[in-house]
This record gives C-alpha cells, structure tokens and sequence, in this order.
C-alpha cells in the first residue's frame, strides 16, 4: 500500500470512529422549552351568502384548541364580515349569522368558558378607495387571547 493509499485509509478510520458515540440517547429535549401563549389570529371563510361553518373551518378551530393547550385563554372576539354585493342590511344580518356560527363551533370546541365578544360589520370598508371590492371579505375574524396558565387572580371566581 503506498503512503497516499495509507493515509487515506487512516483519515477514513477515524472519520468512521467520530460517528460512534458512548453517550447515552435522550428522548427528548435537554433544554425544556416554554410553553407559548401567544395569541392566536385567523380567519374562517364561507361560500357565498353562507354563514355555515366548512369541515375546514372546524379544522382550523381545533388546531386552535391545540394550542392553546396548557394556557388561559382569557378571552375570545369573532368579528363577522360580507362583501359589498347585496343589500347593506342583508349583508350586516349575514355577518351577524357568520359570526354567531363561528361562535357556536368555538363554544363545541372548547371554548365556551372564556368570554367571547361578537361583532358584526357588514360590508362597512368592503370596497377598496377607487370602488372595487376588497377580496376574501367572506369571513369571521377570530382573535382568541392568551396567558400562561397559572393560579386564578386574586377575587377571580
């Protein structure tokens, strides 16, 4: 074997040597990471002229759920929402049943015991300055707050 052939031999012994380890092999983490209490914003979208909530929407409210898993939710707001086409009285009653559903599937959810405030807003702000309308207004809007779980606040009930 020449020296070149040799020393090559070498370097790959010992790289293949770095690969065993005698430490032990941990499941998890070393450094436990805090849990996040962020909270969290998004939006449920509907058909047309629907306030029915889709099996994509309920997916979104039970990831929510997840998340929230280990903290306080300290409160929930669901804003309804319409685009500009229609009557304006009927696009306000449709955000008021978009919301009012978005609502009902959180409360199915788990999240019936945190205040909740409900708004609606119709197609107010659904066109752009120059007319058009604004795009994706078909929705709820839902803000859910939260905090580290911890003990109830002093006088909490």
């Amino acid at each position: 074997m020449t020296r070149t052939g040799r020393l090559a031999a070498v370097l790959v012994i010992l790289a293949l040597a770095g690969c065993q380890t005698s430490r032990p092999h941990y499941a998890g983490p070393l450094i436990a990471t805090p849990q996040s209490c962020a909270d969290i914003d998004f939006p449920i979208y509907f058909e047309p002229g629907s306030a029915r909530v889709t099996r994509e929407a309920e997916g979104l409210i039970a990831s929510a759920r997840k998340r929230s898993s280990g903290c306080r939710v300290t409160g929930v707001d669901v804003v309804g929402l319409a685009d500009a086409v229609g009557a304006p009285g009927a696009n306000l009653a449709l955000s008021e049943r978009r919301a009012d559903a978005v609502t009902r599937a959180l409360g199915r959810n788990g999240f019936g015991t945190a205040p909740v405030r409900v708004a609606a807003a119709g197609a107010a702000e659904a066109t752009l300055a120059g007319g058009e309308a604004k795009p994706l207004r078909r929705r709820a809007d839902v803000n859910i707050r939260m905090s580290p779980a911890g003990p109830p606040a002093p006088g909490a009930h």
